[in-house]
């Protein structure tokens, strides 16, 4: 069983997860894309530390989130990956593909392409429970910046292509989730 669970910003959306992967039954294993680049990344990601539950695995992969999960997917096992936004965010700035668009230039980033490609093909494959947080972004005003404009319309791609290969997909608005499958 594969679940999108998204949401703007402090909606809920993670809580819902770690809900969801405690009540599942299964061994959890937290797979985490952050980065500490910063104090402030840095006391979310203690924030979300604080609320996990002691006995959870946890796997920290800024890339290579296909590898990860089959790595780490099996039978018995919740597999909570929080998040696919800034998975996302990191193969943007990783590769060239943001200054290539700073820069005026024709994206074209293998990484950037290669490990989306490779997260759609490995989802449906995985055994046991995945529960995937990820951030409804396209709700906005389209950015005015290059860059901006870039993630926005990538992220609301991978968003629908992981819902297309999930079973569930739960929105979450002011705590509250939406079943939308």
């Amino acid at each position: 069983m594969r679940e999108l669970i998204i949401g703007g910003a402090r909606s809920g959306k993670s809580a819902l997860a770690e809900r969801r992967a405690s009540e599942s039954g299964l061994q959890v294993v937290y797979l985490a894309t952050a980065q500490a680049l910063d104090g402030e990344m840095a006391q979310r990601i203690a924030h979300h530390r604080l609320r996990r539950c002691a006995d959870w695995g946890l796997v920290e992969e800024p890339i290579d989130l296909a590898g990860a999960l089959r790595r780490h997917a099996a039978p018995g096992v919740c597999l909570l990956v929080d998040c696919l936004t800034l998975w996302l965010s990191n193969l943007l700035f990783a590769g060239d593909a943001a200054r290539q668009v700073e820069a005026g230039e024709h994206l074209s980033c293998p990484l950037f392409a290669g490990a989306t490609a490779a997260l759609i093909e490995t989802l449906p494959q995985l055994p046991g429970q995945i529960v995937l947080v990820s951030n409804e972004v396209g709700w906005g005003v389209v950015p005015m910046a290059a860059l901006s404009r870039l993630f926005a319309d990538e992220q609301g791609r991978l968003n629908q292509r992981v819902a297309a290969v999930c079973e569930r997909v739960t929105l979450v608005a002011a705590g509250v989730p939406l079943i939308l499958r």
